[in-house]
């Protein structure tokens, strides 16, 4: 049995871009990868409009919690996938890390956060075809 793979996704306040990551990923890959998501700021709730846009695609992020980000997330995960959290997150050798330049939904309507969730899926799924190609 091989280890299943780990992603950890970080924003700045983990209450929408992070978080609809996270919820991609756990219905698109189910229990073949671990999740996780962070902020370095995190916010005391998800973003209503990011849980609005999940909840159209059927996935429920409403009873998620932002996180602060630590540096034992980063050690556990195989892949740190950054959405604008700067030079804030840390840097740990042999992670795969990608930065994915996406608007923040902070303080948007939903049309506008449906572009983003919209872009997220797509980096989601590829994110997954690359995972199950190196298992």
């Amino acid at each position: 049995m091989t280890k299943k793979a780990s992603v950890l996704f970080v924003c700045v306040h983990n209450a929408g871009r992070s978080q609809m990551a996270a919820g991609f990923l756990q219905a698109l890959a189910g229990d073949r990868v671990e999740v996780r998501s962070a902020g370095t700021a995190p916010k005391d709730s998800v973003n209503p409009v990011a849980v609005e846009a999940m909840a159209e695609e059927g996935i429920d992020v409403s009873a998620q919690t932002p996180k602060v980000l630590t540096d034992q997330a980063v050690i556990d995960s195989d892949y740190v996938i950054t959405m604008g959290c700067g030079d804030a997150c840390p840097f740990f050798a042999g992670k795969t890390y990608l930065d994915w330049q996406l608007d923040d939904p902070a303080g948007q309507g939903i049309e506008p956060v449906r572009v983003i969730r919209d872009e997220i899926r797509s980096r989601v799924e590829a994110l997954i075809a690359e995972i199950d190609a190196k298992a």
